[in-house]
């Protein structure tokens, strides 16, 4: 089982940039999948960014172009690299796992119920 701890929610206007930092422990590996997910308010939760092997990775619509999402497997962590931040981008941020190794971008999943291991979620607000 991994352990999924995020970091670096906060509360930034519109516009602006935030890093968000996922540490794993436990049962690691360097070829999980890796993903980030969110969720506002009365809404589900959504797939933002995910990364498989390599640099394989894989966007939402909603957020190409504007977040990057990378792994440092030395350190076992996870970072999503949010710019132009939009209201409609906030929520809470949580980071998933699962033991699965993908070979290209298009197989990486992007969808919750395709994740084992979850964190608790780390809160950004997007203010106008």
């Amino acid at each position: 089982q991994v352990q999924l701890m995020e970091s670096g929610g906060a509360s930034v206007q519109a516009g602006g940039s935030l890093r968000l930092s996922c540490t794993a422990s436990g049962y690691t590996r360097s070829n999980n999948c890796m993903g980030w997910f969110r969720q506002a308010p009365g809404k589900e939760r959504e797939g933002v960014a995910t990364a498989g092997v390599g640099t394989f990775t894989k966007y939402s619509d909603s957020v190409k172009g504007r977040f990057t999402i990378s792994k440092d497997n030395a350190k076992n962590t996870l970072y999503l690299q949010m710019s132009s931040l939009k209201p409609e981008d906030a929520g809470m941020y949580y980071c998933a796992a699962n033991a699965r190794a993908y070979f290209s971008s298009g197989a990486l999943p992007l969808r919750p119920h395709e994740f084992d291991s979850w964190g608790q979620g780390t809160q950004v607000t997007v203010s106008s």
